[in-house]
């Protein structure tokens, strides 16, 4: 028999074609449907999602019908909310998301500005509406904070602010909450969508395949690196920390939440600019101080990895934490956060691999004991 090869992080492999999104990982560069992240975040939150999910830019009636669509979903009925209820007190919010979801049913969608012919499509958006409003709503829960009913905020992200704080989001919040969506919507086949795709392949609902994608997210390896990353700089506590905290995890063989990418052999680009919005808005005194820990985190695994000839960067979710926490939203939630901005990227996946899908079913390579063979099972 023949050597078999095997690549258990199936690294490299080709095992499909997207119109997507692209990561040039030696570029350093992010490119949705073709455009650069770097002009994306420049554009329309609203604008931007349609574009990635649909392929093309939205015409103002899109625009609107979209956006209003997100809004008039974007509450839970009273038997929804009471279904969330029922669920145990501060169970985690990606667990709450991954339950969820399928239970959504489309029967419940408020349709009277539907945005799209394709099933599917109004399906995956109505979902994404439901996210924003379990995530505010599971806060409010675990807080025992009073449910909101008010339909305030003219965006999706907009309502999901007022539904979470109990308040609007001023100018600035908005802008950095909408800059931080953008940069997390996709990134090609990771963990997450692959989940998903998988899923879809077996003719499983857009719910399902939505729900499997969530529950890979919230992995530490995966989406839960933002939360593990602050929660890192929580537990460093200042920055005479910093070395001796990060020399005892490298020797150990441990991780750094939030260092290096296995896509990106540069800088996350993402993370170029997720840094400076950090920089420019942690202005408080706890928020300043960890990410100031964050800030010398890098430097000191930076160091660390070049004295043995590796070049490591911070990525996307090192950063997002402080940005997150700056806008006073605990780290309990900021995976469930990306899910909600990720989501239009399953979306765009699932509509895109449903028109030539195909059962996925690797082969696996038996390395066990053969107890009886064939010749003498009767």
């Amino acid at each position: 028999m023949s050597e078999v090869k095997i690549n258990s992080g199936l690294e490299g492999v080709v095992v499909g074609e997207t119109k997507i999104s692209d990561v040039d990982g030696v570029g350093g560069q992010l490119f949705y449907r073709g455009y650069d992240i770097n002009y994306l975040v420049t554009r329309n939150f609203i604008d931007v999602s349609w574009m990635l999910v649909f392929g093309d830019w939205p015409s103002s009636d899109q625009h609107q019908a979209c956006n209003q669509f997100l809004l008039d979903n974007c509450m839970l009925t009273e038997e929804q909310n009471n279904l969330l209820m029922a669920m145990p007190n501060n169970i985690h919010p990606m667990l709450v998301l991954q339950s969820f979801v399928p239970t959504l049913s489309p029967s419940d969608m408020d349709l009277s500005n539907r945005p799209s012919e394709d099933e599917d499509a109004c399906l995956g958006l109505f979902i994404t509406a439901k996210i924003a409003a379990l995530i505010s709503s599971v806060y409010r829960k675990d807080n025992n904070l009073d449910r909101i009913t008010a339909l305030e905020g003219n965006t999706i992200n907009e309502r999901f602010f007022y539904l979470f704080h109990g308040r609007l989001p001023s100018d600035s919040e908005i802008t950095i909450l909408d800059c931080v969506q953008i940069l997390q919507m996709e990134h090609g086949f990771n963990a997450g969508t692959f989940a998903g795709r998988v899923c879809s392949s077996t003719k499983a609902p857009i719910s399902s395949s939505i729900s499997a994608s969530i529950g890979t997210l919230y992995g530490v390896l995966h989406g839960g690196a933002d939360e593990a990353a602050l929660a890192m700089a929580e537990d460093i506590g200042n920055l005479d920390n910093v070395e001796p905290y990060i020399d005892k995890i490298l020797s150990q063989g441990g991780r750094v939440m939030g260092m290096g990418h296995r896509e990106y052999k540069v800088v996350d680009p993402r993370a170029k600019i997720l840094k400076p919005l950090a920089m420019s808005h942690c202005e408080d005194d706890d928020a300043e101080s960890l990410l100031n820990i964050l800030i010398r985190v890098e430097e000191v695994c930076r160091n660390r990895f070049s004295e043995k000839g590796k070049d490591i960067w911070a990525n996307v979710e090192f950063y997002k934490g402080a940005v997150f926490n700056s806008l006073g939203i605990p780290k309990k939630y900021f995976t469930s956060m990306f899910a909600m901005s990720r989501v239009y990227g399953y979306v765009a996946h699932f509509l895109e691999f449903k028109k030539n899908s195909r059962l996925i079913r690797p082969k696996a390579l038996y390395v066990g004991k053969y107890i009886n063979s064939k010749s003498n099972i009767e």
